[in-house]
């Protein structure tokens, strides 16, 4: 009798298998419903901007980022090529390059999952494209520069919000790059003691990539500014750093 039973359990599970398992997907996909349509809706948003209204709002940025504190006095910077409608960073690449500040780009890590290596890239560094079809330098140790190195980071982000929420692509490349910043952030004694040598990352995008509210998970990384082409949004992240280096 236990036997019939078990193989009639067995029947069931297997037979009804497709109905649990969509189940299953739908409860998980469920708190990324919102995210994903404001990705879809941004991302169509910014694909739709003219070669000609691309071109002004990365002159525009360019304009502002020249003026930042944190950007006039880094040696080191991490940017990146944009893609699938970024806005774009050239102007300030080459402004660097004039400046004589080390400019880097990410690359896919080749033997640690979903994490970034930055390397040094200037007008003669060799692109290849990566498996998501974006150019990256092309992989050489001796061209890799220490995270810790970096003064500040330029990220990409598809939405953001008021309050330096920022919601990626999905693949939570720089939010496992800026795990260990954030960790260190929260600790204020830490902040102290670290004040100049901490990475200042920056958001940067297109005004037409700004939503009310990013809907955020545990893993989300917020930052202390978000800059585009007509504003320069300071979070209380970045008012708290700023506090701490007066």
């Amino acid at each position: 009798m236990l036997f019939i039973w078990h193989s009639l359990d067995v029947f069931l599970y297997h037979n009804h298998k497709p109905f649990y398992e969509s189940q299953a997907k739908l409860t998980l996909s469920a708190d990324q419903q919102e995210r994903n349509t404001i990705r879809k809706a941004v991302r169509a948003k910014r694909r739709a901007l003219s070669n000609k209204e691309q071109q002004l709002a990365a002159d525009k940025l360019c304009q502002t980022l020249i003026e930042v504190p944190q950007l006039l006095e880094a040696e080191t910077i991490a940017l990146y090529l944009s893609n699938d409608g970024e806005i774009a960073l050239t102007p300030f690449i080459e402004w660097c390059w004039q400046q004589g500040k080390q400019v880097t780009l990410p690359v896919i890590h080749p033997f640690s999952k979903g994490h970034l290596l930055f390397l040094r890239y200037n007008e003669n560094t060799q692109l290849v494209n990566n498996r998501f079809g974006i150019p990256e330098p092309q992989l050489s140790a001796v061209d890799v520069v220490q995270f810790k190195k970096i003064d500040v980071i330029l990220t990409p982000l598809v939405a953001f919000d008021k309050q330096g929420g920022r919601l990626g692509m999905g693949g939570g490349f720089y939010d496992r790059t800026l795990a260990s910043w954030y960790q260190k952030i929260q600790d204020s004694n830490q902040v102290a003691l670290d004040t100049g040598r901490l990475v200042y990352p920056v958001g940067v995008a297109h005004d037409c990539q700004e939503v009310s509210a990013v809907p955020t998970e545990d893993w989300d990384i917020p930052l202390p500014q978000i800059i585009t082409p007509t504003q320069s949004i300071t979070s209380k992240l970045g008012s708290s750093r700023n506090s701490s280096e007066n």
